[in-house]
């Protein structure tokens, strides 16, 4: 891992420290962004660190010997697309990986049935001259190495688990032995662990890929986009889009930004004109490095006269911290995601505290693989909540909590957060801070 380790050293010494936990998100200033080259490289080296710890330990925990997956040219599998080096980018007509455990504590091997090379990361096991039917050279892999338990992903519960179609599942099973179809087990948990499990690297680099998100966010909500009267919710939103695209970046969602306004019901968007006095919210996220951010921010603009928001407003930030607090002291290792929820709540209400708690995995998707804790439109259990926490993940804390504000006549407002944390086992810590106040945008010039 020297490469990785070498640009990651690069990029530290440029000033992109991890923060300690105490510390607010970035000022503004926009970390420096990689060229596309050194990207190329740590994104390989990420991936080779990868395929190498997460794959023995996931397969062994499980039972399984061979894990075989298969993705078409335009029809990619949610977990190969995460295992192609960054110089592949995609599948090539037909990319079938296979991952072999011969057992003993032998290493594992790593096939690639395709007629394209993989940047060294798997072991080229099909020769288009010796056997022209790549159906008929993956079942003389398997058959040669006799597995007991041959994973293929499918899965009714989530997308990531779900990458093998019909069509070649069909043509696979023509092509083995009849006594195969005994020994297919799902791939569901194997792509799940997979893909929400960061190494020590990419824990080490995250903190970098939020700074960015932070900057950019606090650049949006400040005097360098906005202007009181004049700027629109929409305004910012394609500011968002325009300035992604300016530093070579990529948005994995549509911005939002939306107003909350004494006397208005919900959320103003759009066209809507930002005024003084308004409470202005945003959700925002970006890819680099193949790593995701999702994170949301709130902002008051201030009236003329005004040197902060109102108390009712700074309280009800305050709220939706202590149930962050309150959720993240609920993380266990093997505790169900419903069960995290069902603490949470209950322990939130207790305090007299009004919450709607939506917090799931980030990592290689934005909304990641591994278990939801509750949803915005379900607050009890749910079968997408029912997995286990497991050590090493990384997560967007969203919720929110709803308070009445009596500058505001006693209207109820929705005090939105969402912040990037890593799980290690044993506590929760917030990649790059968490906001504890308000961002205030002056109104006079």
């Amino acid at each position: 891992m020297m490469m990785l380790r070498s640009a990651l050293l690069g990029a530290l010494a440029l000033g992109l420290a991890a923060p300690t936990l105490a510390q607010d998100e970035a000022s503004g200033i926009t970390p420096d962004i990689l060229p596309l080259r050194e990207r190329v490289e740590v994104i390989d080296d990420i991936i080779e660190e990868r395929l190498d710890t997460i794959i023995p330990q996931i397969m062994r925990e499980e039972g399984v010997d061979m894990w075989l997956l298969m993705a078409r040219e335009y029809f990619e599998e949610p977990v190969i697309d995460t295992m192609l080096d960054a110089r592949s980018m995609a599948a090539r007509r037909r990319t079938i990986l296979i991952f072999f455990d011969p057992g003993d504590g032998q290493p594992i091997e790593r096939m690639t049935v395709s007629r394209y090379g993989l940047a060294g990361l798997f072991e080229p096991a099909w020769d288009p001259d010796v056997e022209p039917n790549q159906w008929q050279a993956v079942a003389d892999i398997i058959t040669a190495r006799d597995p007991q338990r041959l994973a293929i992903n499918y899965s009714d519960l989530t997308a990531f688990g779900d990458g093998m179609t019909l069509s070649q599942y069909r043509s696979m099973m023509a092509a083995l032995p009849d006594d195969y179809e005994d020994r297919i087990v799902s791939g569901e948990t194997l792509a799940v662990r997979w893909l929400e499990t960061r190494t020590p690297s990419e824990i080490e680099l995250y903190p970098t890929v939020v700074q960015i998100a932070h900057a950019i966010m606090a650049r949006a909500f400040s005097r360098e986009v906005i202007t009181p009267g004049e700027t629109t919710a929409d305004d910012v939103v394609w500011w968002y889009r325009d300035e992604v695209d300016r530093l070579g970046l990529v948005p994995w969602f549509q911005p939002s930004v939306a107003i909350q306004r004494e006397g208005a019901d919900g959320f103003l968007r759009g066209d809507e004109i930002i005024q003084p006095g308004d409470l202005l919210w945003t959700d925002f996220g970006i890819t680099y490095l193949r790593l995701n951010t999702d994170t949301q921010q709130l902002a008051y603009v201030l009236r003329e006269g005004e040197t902060e928001a109102p108390a009712g407003l700074r309280q009800g930030l305050a709220n939706t911290n202590q149930v962050q607090d309150i959720l993240v002291r609920n993380y266990a290792v093997g505790r169900s995601g419903n069960e995290a929820l069902r603490l949470t709540r209950e322990q939130a209400i207790a305090e007299g505290l009004d919450p709607s708690v939506y917090t799931h995995p980030i990592g290689t998707h934005g909304h990641g693989a591994g278990p939801a804790i509750g949803f915005w439109d379900n607050q009890e259990a749910d079968p997408r909540g029912a997995m286990p926490i497991k050590a090493n993940t990384a997560w967007a804390i969203e919720l929110t909590s709803y308070a009445p504000v009596p500058e505001w006549g006693g209207q109820v407002v929705d005090f939105r957060s969402e912040k990037n944390a890593i799980f290690d086992g044993e506590t929760v810590r917030y990649i790059d801070g968490r906001q504890t106040e308000l961002i205030l945008i002056p109104s006079g010039d």
